[in-house]
């Protein structure tokens, strides 16, 4: 693949949704455009604003606790797994509303005890907690949903 057809087909992938830089290196690995192709093709698209790392983080931040309903823990993790700066991800995390995140917690916890079975309440409980790390949240949140 040229430089043009890898520089077309990577705007075209980050205008349908917001993009990180690990995520168009990945694909570009697959097509296996060598490192210093990758590099001019990675500052060409942040010239052209097609790629932006802290507009990727807010958005993602925002789906996770909206749609995915994640705990900051595992939004955190993911980001980091993106290879994405702390400053970045303290960033974005910021915009975070405590009091909608023990809420939702609170809601996902009251949903999910419909749902499970067990031999006695503290069984409950500790399936609960499992469920709701799982799901990114932090022990102290976790313990003041279920009190």
């Amino acid at each position: 693949m040229t430089y043009e057809q890898a520089l077309g087909r990577l705007a075209g992938y980050c205008s349908r949704a917001e993009r990180c830089i690990s995520d168009l290196r990945r694909k570009m690995d697959t097509w296996e455009i060598p490192v210093t192709e990758q590099n001019k093709i990675i500052q060409r698209l942040l010239q052209e604003k097609f790629i932006d790392e802290s507009r990727y983080c807010r958005a993602f931040v925002n789906d996770k606790i909206h749609y995915n309903r994640w705990g900051i823990q595992k939004i955190k993790y993911e980001l980091k797994k993106k290879q994405l700066s702390e400053s970045t991800i303290r960033e974005a995390l910021e915009d975070i509303d405590p009091d909608e995140s023990r809420e939702q917690l609170r809601q996902l916890l009251q949903n999910k005890r419909k749902t499970i079975r067990g031999e006695n309440e503290y069984e409950i409980r500790q399936k609960l907690i499992r469920f709701a790390a799982g799901r990114g949240f932090s022990l102290d949140d976790i313990e003041k949903a279920l009190s």
